[in-house]
């Protein structure tokens, strides 16, 4: 093989020049050609190469001339397409379009009834073209003469014999004979008689004997000789009738192929299959009328998968994407494009769909944009990552805007389709700003599938802003009028909840989930509860992994007491006992005949104060604990001029709370703390039931305690600051020392017993009552 190819190579080197590479040989049946696969130098298309040996075969070179003339002047679409010829003295070749034996596909049996119809069609065709139009014979019809292109179309070749009955001299009545197996095809008459016997009978006779022949070969394999004309073995019953007047022994009785060819386009006759009008009508697809085009195109779209490949692949395709493109084919067209196009390799689809699909992008028919959307998800694999975002979404993204809501729809749609070929860029950036106009579309349909879209497409958001986006969407999707706006909010946030922080599940999510609890449509109350129960799961599974607190551990000082207004332990795990414990510290407050504990057990004597002891702290804790209520009850046991308060309601209601508390007694604690301002300085206020003496106040201002008669209880401290050693050294409790403590002593001095106005300056409400700050409770009286 390799000495073959270096001996070809030097002479094609001696010889005129011949712009083709040889390749492979290719098997063909016995003829005086050899074939090869070849190149063309210019631009490496493909090509055949049939070469003939002069100096091998020098008795059959009349007949490798005669192919090489009446191929270059025979031209129709069913014969062989000759690119370039070369003749010397030793060799010739003939350079034309990739061709394969047809014989390959008859031996393998490939080849549908369909496609075999549809071929033995294409070949009488040219048959005719040849008999009537040329007014020659072919002479040597057989499956060896026939050769299928890259299309798959038949195409005729073994023009060795070809010659025009108007010439005495032609090739075939001296070399018929010399043709390769001419004994097994040749006809009856013929064979008796020789080839001289052509001018006695129809020129005709010859190919439609030897067409005949080729009916039985393609359908059974091969033919034998003679004995096997007219058998219907594997034959369409069809065809029975007219192939067996091809093969009349009779040449004045046989039918012409032209005839053969008219009988089989009759209706209901055995050339009548849509793959048939489908050649017919491809060439001319571009000058049908509406009514044909649309026509071939529904036909076109019935065609079932037994056709052969090739032919859609390099015939119908190119017409039709010049159609849709150009040519006006419209959706319909692309559709059957999409249809072809699945069975391309992906070098095919990439070399001569993509191109056309790209352009078409950019074309502003929107019927061929929905069209392009509609089929999208057939070729987005097939369309690499790059032509996807910098040619074809720069160009879709005008559908968002468009005026028509089909339009706009459809993008919508295709976004989950290409997301996956989109860069992170382009998702961020140009992407969310068309959504976020589709989320405003006048369109409820619109706005409801671009919620949709967007819980789809949250885990290709960039994790930075994804929360962001998805909660401002979601929350104004929630209020959307449309119900089903609504309810695909839902389900969008119930299908994302893992792109949440569980903080932003309960500070953000849930209080907007929840008027929809209570929607006015049952469907969207429903989608509501389950998603709170996502939301509430993921909170709960995040808590059960939570510390139960905080704060630091608390840090008790041996023989200290608590003071009656800081909760214990016990106190903190409910919320009522808190309520209730700061609701008793009040009425302490208010109540001059309660006995506090000091931190050893023994009951603090009324009226008597302890003095701080700079040296220990349990000391300091007595007077932190019990100064509030020692110094009142010594204010209200000094002498004064007025005659005391009664006390029963509020001694009965302090009673009250050391007893076993009542259920309703809680309603009123919780009360109580309603009326708390946000100091908690509700806690110095005068008890739910006033005083019969007190003065007529409005009843939207509270009251500080006043029985009408006694000081006030700046004034009294500061008296008995006065009363107490020399040049009142002992200090006051640390609460009693700040700002508000130095302006009501500085008043008392000045006026040792205030009448009512001076009282009503300085509010008692005002008084900061903190006790001594200590290591034990730190901080929990700033919080009041």
């Amino acid at each position: 093989m390799d000495f073959l190819k270096s001996a070809v190579a030097s002479a094609i080197a001696q010889g005129p020049p011949f712009p083709y590479t040889f390749g492979d040989k290719v098997d063909v049946d016995a003829s005086i050609w050899t074939l090869y696969n070849g190149t063309r130098r210019a631009d490496g298309s493909n090509c055949s190469i049939f070469s003939f040996d002069v100096t091998a075969n020098k008795a059959r070179l009349p007949l490798a001339k005669n192919a090489v003339k009446k191929l270059r002047t025979m031209r129709h679409p069913g014969v062989i397409k000759v690119l370039d010829t070369v003749e010397t003295d030793t060799y010739i070749y003939i350079a034309t379009e990739r061709v394969v034996p047809l014989r390959w596909h008859v031996k393998r049996k490939s080849l549908s009834p369909e496609t075999i119809k549809w071929g033995l069609y294409s070949i009488a065709r040219t048959v005719k073209f040849i008999n009537d139009e040329g007014s020659s014979v072919h002479g040597s019809l057989r499956v060896a003469s026939i050769y299928t292109s890259e299309s798959g179309e038949w195409k005729l070749g073994g023009f060795e014999l070809l010659s025009n009955v108007k010439d005495d001299e032609a090739v075939i009545y001296r070399y018929g004979s010399l043709v390769p197996d001419a004994g097994r095809y040749t006809p009856p008459e013929l064979a008796r008689s020789g080839w001289d016997f052509l001018k006695k009978s129809p020129h005709s006779a010859v190919d439609a004997y030897n067409f005949g022949t080729t009916i039985f070969e393609v359908f059974n394999g091969d033919f034998m000789g003679a004995d096997q004309a007219g058998q219907t073995k594997g034959i369409p019953p069809t065809m029975h009738a007219g192939y067996k007047r091809l093969v009349n022994a009779n040449p004045k009785a046989r039918i012409t192929v032209g005839a053969f060819l008219e009988q089989g386009r009759r209706s209901g006759g055995f050339f009548d299959s849509s793959l048939i009008k489908l050649t017919e009508g491809i060439d001319n697809l571009g000058v049908k009328s509406e009514t044909e085009k649309e026509e071939f195109l529904d036909d076109l779209d019935q065609l079932t998968d037994d056709f052969p490949e090739d032919f859609f692949k390099m015939k119908v395709l190119p017409e039709l994407l010049k159609s849709v493109e150009f040519g006006g084919g419209g959706p319909k067209a692309f559709g059957v494009v999409m249809k072809i196009a699945t069975k391309l390799t992906s070098e095919d689809f990439e070399a001569r769909v993509q191109p056309v699909v790209i352009r078409l992008f950019g074309n502003p028919d929107r019927a061929i944009r929905v069209c392009l959307l509609d089929n999208l998800p057939g070729m987005i694999d097939r369309l690499p990552q790059k032509v996807v975002n910098d040619k074809i979404f720069p160009n879709m993204v005008s559908g968002f805007t468009d005026i028509a809501p089909v339009v706009r729809e459809q993008t919508l749609k295709s976004v989950l389709v290409i997301i996956g070929k989109l860069s992170d860029r382009t998702i961020n950036g140009e992407l969310l700003k068309y959504l976020a106009k589709t989320a405003n579309d006048e369109q409820p349909g619109i706005r409801t599938n671009t919620t949709i879209c967007l819980g789809k497409i949250a885990k290709n958001l960039g994790s930075s802003s994804r929360a962001k986006v998805l909660i401002a969407a979601f929350t104004r999707s929630l209020r959307d009028p449309f119900v089903h706006a609504r309810n695909a909010a839902l389900m969008a946030l119930a299908a994302t909840c893992e792109f949440f922080t569980e903080e932003e599940c309960a500070s953000r999510i849930l209080p907007v989930i929840c008027p929809s609890l209570i929607d006015k449509e049952k469907l969207v109350r429903d989608q509501a509860n389950k998603a709170m129960e996502v939301y509430l799961q993921r909170i709960r599974k995040a808590a059960a992994s939570m510390p139960d607190t905080v704060q630091p551990p608390p840090q008790t000082t041996e023989g200290a007491g608590p003071r009656m207004s800081t909760p214990q332990p016990s106190e903190a795990s409910s919320w009522a006992g808190w309520a209730i414990s700061s609701f008793t510290n009040k009425l302490s407050a208010a109540s001059g005949e309660m006995q506090t504990s000091a931190s050893n057990g023994t009951p603090t004597i009324p009226g008597r104060a302890i003095s701080p002891s700079p040296s220990h702290n349990s000391s300091q804790r007595i007077i932190s604990t019990s100064s509030a209520s020692a110094l009142h009850r010594q204010a209200v046991k000094s002498p004064s001029p007025a005659p005391p308060l009664s006390r029963n309601s509020s001694a009965s209601a302090a009673e009250a709370y050391f007893k076993d508390p009542e259920p309703d007694d809680d309603g009123d604690a919780w009360g109580d703390m309603g009326d708390m301002d946000d100091d908690g300085n509700a806690f110095f206020d005068a008890s739910s039931e006033p005083a019969k003496t007190a003065k007529k106040e409005p009843v939207s201002s509270p009251q500080p305690f006043d029985d009408g008669s006694e000081p006030d209880f700046a004034g009294w401290l500061a008296a008995q600051a006065q009363k107490k050693g020399p040049g009142g050294a002992k200090p006051l409790p640390k609460g009693l020392s700040k700002s508000n403590g130095k302006a009501a002593a500085t008043t008392t001095a000045k006026k040792p017993l205030p009448s009512r106005p001076a009282a009503k300056q300085v509010a008692a409400k005002k008084i900061d009552m903190k006790p001594k700050e200590t290591d034990d409770d730190d901080g929990w009286g700033d919080g009041w």
